[in-house]
């Protein structure tokens, strides 16, 4: 038994060496253009997703129908989130386009765990872009953006910005701005998004 104890202990060493060594080695290639090896995309994915729904729990969500705070949500939203999760009718920004993972397209999925999402908009995520609204926005204001992208997949690009009273911020401080590759001028779709807000949507169309 002290044999089997002795030996188990030694490859664990042995692997923590391995690992220590790989990691002040720099091989790993940590560039934001290069994809994740699947089995670290896999372990980064489920230590997310089983983070942000323990944390998660036991969150009570407020009433997200009332129309006051889907259209103060929405005014958050075009000034904070679209250059990183689109809006309707936008296809691609600047800064969305060099991030990896790729945000989700909110615009497409919503959200689909209010309590989820207030906590991954309040905390942020780390190893993505999400930052932690939490840090400079009340909860009031961020359930309020919440509301809003329970309510966007159902929009167009005109009931968009009616409700946010301006156009989408493609982060420029400036309005949207698509990108086309193909030459007629049709967009391009690249979205190959990983999470969505409330952590659980891996839709790989990111």
């Amino acid at each position: 038994m002290k044999k089997t104890i002795a030996i188990v202990l030694l490859v664990l060493v042995l692997a923590a060496a391995a690992a220590a060594a790989f990691v002040v080695s720099g091989s790993y290639d940590i560039a934001a253009d290069r994809p994740h090896w699947a089995l670290t995309e896999r372990v980064v994915e489920t230590l997310r997703d089983r983070s942000i729904e323990r944390h998660a729990g036991g969150i009570t969500v407020p009433d997200l129908d009332d129309p006051q705070r889907i259209r103060r949500g929405a005014e958050h939203y075009a000034e904070m989130c679209t250059s990183c999760h689109l809006a309707p009718g936008m296809t691609q920004t600047e800064l969305r386009e060099g991030l990896y993972p790729q945000p989700p397209n909110l615009s497409k999925h919503g959200v689909h765990d209010p309590a989820e999402a207030f906590w991954v908009i309040k905390h942020g995520v780390k190893l993505t872009a999400m930052p932690a609204w939490g840090r400079s926005h009340d909860d009031a204001a961020i359930w309020d953006m919440v509301a809003f992208v329970k309510q966007l997949p159902t929009m167009d690009q005109a009931a968009f910005e009616a409700m946010a009273g301006r156009e989408a911020d493609d982060g420029h401080g400036d309005h949207e701005h698509h990108h086309h590759d193909d030459p007629q001028g049709e967009p391009a779709d690249h979205d190959h998004d990983h999470m969505d807000a409330d952590g659980h949507d891996h839709d790989h169309a990111h």
